[in-house]
């Protein structure tokens, strides 16, 4: 059986929606977009490598997928994270895309996501690993599918936006395992599921 961790950025009050840039994700009139640009440094670039120099497989939600694709695909930078995220074999989970070949090396996983990863957890292979996709993770955390979560906590509070966990998650428990502060104040925190 495989295990399934997850890689999210989050701020300190939860918040997870827009990373990236100020267009990413601007749904329910989010506004914050971008919030993860001034806490780039070499530290959490040397921890993001350290999660990819392990052998493993990528879990998307459809949304962080296609998303993704825009921001990888095409890229031919010689970035080492560039020639990962396109080599690497990606799995998106989804109810309403048809394919998934619009990436290279990605496999449609059709239908209920927690029946579908929880199938493919059940195979034998390398670990699975969520990037962001938060949706999914809700999903699955609550059906007790996680093994762990590395969380990349930025210092900064929001007020707005999609968070990680809702009213909805159910009660879990999770020992830190690794901690990494960078020089930006951002804490990179490994936690794994404790029974």
């Amino acid at each position: 059986m495989r295990t399934i961790s997850v890689t999210m950025n989050v701020t300190l009050d939860g918040v997870v929606q827009g990373l990236g840039r100020p267009d990413e994700d601007t749904r329910n009139g989010f506004v914050h977009g971008g919030w993860g640009a001034n806490y780039q440094d070499d530290i959490l670039m040397q921890e993001m490598g350290r999660g990819m120099a392990e052998p493993g497989e990528i879990l998307f939600g459809r949304r962080t997928w296609e998303d993704f694709i825009g921001a990888w695909s095409t890229q031919t930078d010689g970035n080492p994270f560039t020639e990962h995220m396109n080599a690497v074999q990606k799995y998106v989970v989804s109810s309403s895309l048809a394919a998934a070949d619009a990436w290279q090396n990605s496999t449609l996983l059709a239908g209920d996501a927690v029946q579908s990863v929880g199938a493919l957890k059940a195979t034998p292979g390398p670990k699975l690993n969520v990037i962001g996709s938060a949706a999914l993770v809700r999903s699955l955390h609550a059906a007790g599918l996680l093994d762990s979560y590395t969380l990349v906590i930025h210092p900064l509070v929001l007020g707005s936006g999609a968070r990680l966990f809702d009213k909805t998650s159910p009660r879990v428990g999770f020992e830190l395992v690794r901690s990494v502060p960078t020089t930006a104040g951002v804490i990179v925190a490994t936690y794994e599921r404790s029974l």
